[in-house]
């Protein structure tokens, strides 16, 4: 099978992003090398002709459009359709992805610009099948959405006004054909809800665009249409830097032996001064090499070594400070230079460790020489529309992170490439990314011009990403192979294909994902590991195992639905998916669904739930009722579910943490929204954490106490993510639910570095000692330089089945600086404890925990809101309060 011919391709310009400087002017005869950005003045209409004109006449006149952004947004601005992430609108906006759209701008262009020796247009970015024509000329045709667009321009333009013309095409209205002539459909991810696609013909797989925009199971389907990068005009004579890159061949504690590399473009020879320049991570100069650079015609990389001595290192959040260094770099003379900019690193190692041991092959990541054991959550896009996400939201999602003890995050393969400023936030905050290249699990067909085209898109990004020292994997694909090798609708394709035709489609994926991206991050990011599926074992074998490389665990929610407990009995080397749903914060379902009666089963609640179909609420019910009973009403549901939710990831992460060096990672599913939806995400589309993201930042802590029970046996494990031993003190309470300790232990341990301890093993026999197991909890707690570090509750049936009392929480609201503090005392247990203030802003340094009674919480509170205002609202819930059943 053959996809269709692509456009033919214009010569690729490589990027300046990552980049902080600017061309300067340029030696004797050259004009100074500029960039005129085309970003005012946009329009955007329907094409003529198509289809939908009569029914959306509006769209077919010209309109105020945004550049970068997408014709969805510029619609919604313009009230000619209604936000999709409100109510069941999501429907209504399905037709802007099925039509075709032409956006115009007009740019005035000077006798200067037509004097220069290299005139061209870029674009940063299409989405994604378009043509570009130039005062009527065409200039390009564009057919990936992940790739920089650029073509020579200065024969069509002219001195004064110039005509800008961008054609989008809708890539299902252009693939469906096509694909309906075929003698069969590869299989994909989800069909369309609503029509569009014949279910089982899906066209996301044929094109280079975000799969997450044809719909997931936690979000809508809104098949974006766009200029979605920036737009320019760069002019040129002589030499031009086109891109600098700095390559780390070796480091060790004496030096660091670096290339700075420099891409540049030239019509003919010369000999060009160079100056480099590294600062420190204090702003100190701490070397430099001058250098003569000798420039060849055309397009070449020349390289510059240097070195720094006793380099100061990157390190993972929780193991070392986050140190950046700047290299400066000046081309040409010092009174004129070609080229003057700069870039930070940050100079690290990376080793994905795969050592054969009595559990089979590991897989760790070795940072500088440390096995890190990776604690995080799979990150998926931020917004359905990628333009509307700024700097500000990115940042909020990377500081909720890491408050949370993460040290990873993985980029999830169905989305797309995010810009720099998310990767130089996660090099600031030591997040290692685990990034994917963008293949979502459906299958890719095996044409040679679709694998030119994916070789070229990640030749651009991992040139533009690479340095950054947060990045430590490049993977294939998300699923894709562990997709070939036992979903069903694969299976049932394969036993209808002959051999030859399967083994056709399977050295398809060889050569993609085993050859071609292995290449490019080979050449252009060799410092960096590269994996080429999540899950796999590296090769194109068995992809899930346990013993062997990464694992997706989805038999707890989907598939068999197991409970949380089955987490407990499976112990992957690395897991790297696994999750539970949840519902948002009530004011986030409010803002979706409105003032009306909510139940679970809601039109509006079923549209914003997107696992089978609407039906993922029936599930969340069904996890609910088994270990809560039933909600007293659709708000305790809510609350119930997120902390059923907080409560099996915890329960996995800590079994993960506990089973060290066994398993060596930790990354649930999912830690971000990108729509108001009921999905797996520990904080919502508004940024709000739900008590899985309190939790996490305990069970991700640098100290933990991991108190598993698993099938009437209680094991108690300490666990270090320190570098050096430490000296501890650990407890065991046994406690009934007014508080009355019945018996105590206490015992001294050092815990050794980067290790689980395992400390004790208990039967229920054994810590109950005779009292009533529906009465009674143990209370295991961590103690290190005198502070409890960690604390874990044990108790000894499911919350429906004890005998819970309703406690009598107080609440003492007081001032403080920057805000307020709130101490929260109880007479009895309360459980899972969760603190709100209605409708007003407040964030506050914990939520979700126990309070014990005699074990006052006092909470630090950040809100503009006045005092009594808080008072009014405070919300105090608690796990018996929510529970129709409990006593």
């Amino acid at each position: 099978m053959t996809i269709p011919p692509a456009p033919a391709r214009t010569r690729r310009m490589p990027g300046l992003a990552g980049l902080v400087g600017a061309l300067l002017l340029t030696g004797p005869g050259w004009a100074a090398p500029a960039t005129q950005r085309l970003d005012q003045g946009w329009q955007v209409r329907l094409a003529a002709g198509d289809a939908h004109e009569v029914e959306h006449p509006q769209a077919a006149r010209w309109l105020a459009a945004t550049v970068p952004g997408t014709v969805q947004t510029d619609l919604i601005a313009a009230g000619l359709v209604a936000d999709p992430f409100v109510g069941r609108n999501e429907a209504a906006i399905q037709w802007v992805g099925l039509s075709d759209w032409v956006y115009r701008t007009r740019f005035d262009v000077d006798q200067a610009t037509l004097a220069r020796r290299h005139v061209q247009l870029v674009f940063d970015g299409l989405d994604t099948f378009a043509e570009v024509y130039l005062n009527g000329h065409k200039l390009l045709d564009a057919d990936n959405m992940f790739r920089r667009w650029a073509a020579p321009a200065k024969p069509w333009l002219h001195a004064g006004g110039n005509t800008l013309e961008v054609r989008l095409f809708s890539p299902i209205k252009r693939l469906q054909p096509w694909l309906k002539r075929q003698p069969y459909a590869l299989p994909g991810e989800f069909d369309s809800a609503f029509g569009d696609e014949p279910k089982g013909l899906q066209t996301a797989n044929y094109v280079r665009k975000a799969a997450y925009q044809y719909g997931w199971d936690w979000g809508p389907r809104i098949v974006t249409e766009g200029v979605w990068q920036p737009v320019h005009l760069d002019s040129w004579d002589g030499p031009r830097v086109a891109g600098v890159h700095v390559a780390q061949h070796r480091l060790d504690a004496q030096a660091a032996q670096l290339e700075v590399q420099l891409d540049i473009d030239s019509d003919s020879g010369a000999a060009l001064p160079a100056d480099i320049r590294v600062y420190g991570p204090d702003g100190r100069p701490v070397a430099r090499r001058l250098a003569d650079v000798e420039v060849l015609a055309g397009h070449h990389r020349v390289g510059i070594p240097l070195t720094i001595a006793h380099p100061k290192r990157w390190y993972p959040a929780g193991y070392g400070a986050q140190d950046l260094y700047t290299v400066g770099v000046r081309l040409g003379d010092s009174d004129s230079p070609l080229y003057e900019g700069s870039r930070q690193i940050g100079l690290r190692t990376v080793e994905l460790r795969r050592d054969r041991d009595r559990w089979g092959r590991s897989f760790a990541f070795v940072v500088n020489g440390i096995p890190i054991f990776a604690k995080g959550a799979n990150l998926i896009p931020f917004d359905s529309f990628p333009t509307r996400v700024d700097e500000a939201r990115m940042r909020q999602t990377l500081e909720s992170a890491r408050a949370a003890n993460m040290n990873m995050l993985r980029v999830w393969g169905g989305g797309y490439y995010l810009p720099d400023a998310f990767y130089a936030m996660a090099d600031r905050m030591g997040l290692m990314i685990w990034q994917d290249f963008m293949f979502g699990g459906a299958i890719p067909p095996r044409d040679a011009a679709f694998a030119a085209n994916v070789r070229q898109e990640a030749i651009e990004q991992v040139e533009r990403l690479s340095g950054h020292p947060a990045i430590v994997l490049w993977c294939g694909n998300n699923e894709v192979q562990s997709s070939w090798l036992s979903w069903g609708d694969r299976k049932a394709l394969q036993a209808s294909l002959a051999p030859a035709e399967n083994e056709r489609i399977k050295q398809g994926m060889r050569d993609l994902f085993g050859d071609v991206l292995r290449e490019v991050v080979a050449q252009h990011d060799p410092d960096v590991p590269y994996w080429p599926s999540s899950p796999s074992q590296g090769g194109d074998g068995f992809a899930n195992s346990l013993d062997d490389g990464d694992y997706h665990y989805w038999d707890v929610w989907s598939g068999a639905a197991k409970p949380a407990t089955a987490y407990l009995d499976v112990t992957p080397r690395f897991q790297s998916e696994y999750g539970l749903q949840s519902f948002p914060d009530m004011r986030t379902i409010r803002a979706f669904a409105g003032p009306e009666p909510l139940q679970a089963d809601a039109p509006v609640m079923r549209a914003h739930q997107k696992f089978d179909g609407g039906n993922g609420n029936r599930r969340l019910l069904d996890y609910v009722r088994r270990a809560y009973g039933e909600p007293k009403d659709f708000p305790a549901l809510v609350y119930l579910s997120q902390v059923m939710q907080a409560d099996g990831i915890a329960l996995a992460a800590e079994h993960l943490r506990a089973s060290r060096p066994r398993s060596m990672g930790s990354l649930y599913w999912q830690l971000n929204d990108l729509w108001p939806g009921v999905t797996w995400s520990s904080i919502d589309t508004y940024g709000r954490w739900k008590a899985l993201q309190f939790r996490a930042r305990r069970f991700y802590a640098p100290l933990l106490v991991a108190a598993l029970r698993h099938q009437g046996t209680t094991t108690v494990s300490l666990v270090s993510d320190r570098t050096t031993p430490l000296a501890t003190h650990w407890r065991l309470r046994l406690m009934d639910f007014a508080g009355h300790v019945r018996r105590e232990e206490n015992h001294d341990v050092t815990l050794a570095p980067l290790a689980s301890t395992q400390v004790a093993r208990y039967t229920d026999a054994q810590l109950l000692d005779g009292a009533d197991p529906r009465t009674t909890f143990a209370a295991f707690e961590l103690i290190a330089d005198g502070k409890r570090v960690s604390r874990n509750l044990v108790f000894f049936a499911l919350p429906r089945d004890l005998r819970l009392p309703q406690p009598h929480v107080q609440a003492q609201l007081a001032p403080a600086t920057g805000g307020y503090t709130l101490t929260l005392t109880t007479d009895a247990l309360a459980r899972d404890v969760w603190v709100s203030f209605g409708d007003l802003d407040a964030g506050l340094s914990d939520n979700g925990f126990d309070l014990l009674p005699g074990e006052p919480v006092t909470l630090d509170v950040g809100s503009k809101a006045a005092a009594e205002a808080l008072r009014q609202a405070l919300q105090v819930q608690d796990l018996a309060h929510a529970m129709e059943t409990a006593p």
